[in-house]
């Protein structure tokens, strides 16, 4: 479908869309004139990751266009949790945890975001509901049969996986924000991941029930990579949008080191280039692509961190990937009393954690993918004392393949 809507064509060109509700009628309304949208995110951990980067991208589009985008933080619903995606239950979370964690994830989203987004709470609502109250005017509007078919739930019932009455009832809450939103902003539209969607249609409808007039939802697709497997997360742990937990420097290298087929649709969902531009790059093959792979990491890490921050890294990771520099590593201490005599290469490699286990250390040293100060490492048991790091001025450099490298400095 050609849509009328900048907002809806640049969504479909740049791999946005997943599924949304009356595609015709919502372009119709947001090719007239401004829209109200929100974009919900539950307080579960103290930043977001790259997982909730399309979602913060879209709320960018939706300003750039003219649009009135709403963050809707979830200080209620997280207390709750969504068991959309998820195989077990969340651990619950004290009001301490939500509120840090809200002030964590405020901070990310403002650094995406022009100082005029709207940012709201669903405690403001939600918070002094009254429990029969709340089972009388919402709850009487859904349909447990319906509530069993939802993805959510049913994957979870397939597998003899427990759900608690707690997350079933999550649809009901999410469904009311979506009413609330739209009685006091006059927002009509909700945009989620695909696991939302399920949640987002029955807001339509509870909406629908209590008087509203038509709302409209868009859902975008799993982040997923060229293998099919979820991005977001390294053996290191998440890719965190917080410079305090993942710094800018890994940020570059992570995109920086995507695979090729990737780099395009990377290029058309975390980057704001021209679609011309972006069909030149991804057109670039053997060595000419890590060209379109640097682009991609600085842009992607200049919309997070800043064009300056990302000028800054990319010089860095290039001193140390083309020029060898070694002041330029990433660089952490290590004690020399935990050195000792000398620890083996390949668990060392594991605790500083350039390897997932001490075997993939050793099938690394085996491989010739290891190297120390520059020398290949044969001996998956050699060791490494004391004297390998006074004999080249207390650190070590060590390379695991072309990608991993770690400056080691010595503390007593």
């Amino acid at each position: 479908m050609e849509f009328n809507s900048e907002f809806l064509a640049t969504l479909c060109a740049r791999g946005y869309l997943h599924q949304l509700t009356d595609a015709t009628a919502l372009d119709s309304i947001m090719s007239s004139g401004a829209v109200t949208a929100y974009i919900g995110f539950d307080c579960t951990a103290n930043s977001l990751h790259i997982g909730s980067l399309m979602q913060i991208m879209l709320l960018r589009y939706l300003q750039r266009f003219g649009h009135k985008p709403i963050v809707l933080l979830g200080g209620a619903t997280t207390k709750i949790g969504d068991p959309s995606g998820k195989e077990k239950t969340r651990a619950m979370l004290s009001e301490d945890n939500i509120s840090a964690n809200k002030e964590g994830i405020l901070r990310v989203i403002k650094k995406f975001l022009s100082e005029d987004v709207v940012v709201v709470d669903n405690a403001e609502w939600l918070g002094n509901y009254g429990y029969l109250d709340f089972l009388r005017e919402i709850g009487s509007k859904f349909s447990v049969n319906v509530m069993l078919g939802l993805e959510s739930v049913k994957s979870r019932l397939s597998r003899d996986q427990q759900l608690s009455f707690l997350e079933f009832s999550y649809v009901l809450l999410q469904s009311y924000d979506f009413v609330e939103l739209h009685k006091r902003y006059g927002c009509i539209l909700q945009i989620g991941g695909s696991d939302q969607w399920g949640n987002i249609v029955s807001g339509i409808d509870l909406a629908r029930k209590m008087g509203c007039p038509q709302l409209y939802g868009v859902t975008t697709p799993l982040l997923l990579n060229s293998s099919g497997a979820k991005m977001g997360k390294t053996a290191d742990g998440a890719i965190w949008l917080d410079e305090t937990l993942y710094s800018p420097y890994n940020y570059w290298q992570y995109f920086r080191n995507v695979p090729d087929q990737d780099v395009g649709r990377l290029l058309r969902l975390f980057t704001e280039l021209p679609l011309s531009e972006i069909e030149r790059l991804e057109a670039l093959k053997g060595e000419e692509l890590n060209e379109a792979k640097k682009i991609l990491a600085t842009a992607v890490t200049s919309i997070c961190h800043g064009a300056e921050v990302a000028l800054q890294v990319e010089n860095q990771a290039l001193k140390v990937f083309e020029h060898n520099d070694h002041d330029e590593l990433r660089s952490i201490t290590f004690s020399r009393k935990t050195l000792g005599q000398g620890i083996p290469i390949s668990k060392l490699l594991h605790m500083w954690g350039l390897e997932e286990s001490i075997s993939a250390g050793r099938r690394l040293i085996r491989g010739g993918g290891c190297k120390i100060n520059g020398d290949v490492v044969l001996d998956e048991e050699k060791l490494l004392n004391c004297g390998d790091f006074d004999d080249n001025g207390g650190y070590v450099a060590v390379f695991c393949g072309k990608k991993r490298r770690l400056k080691v400095v010595l503390e007593d």
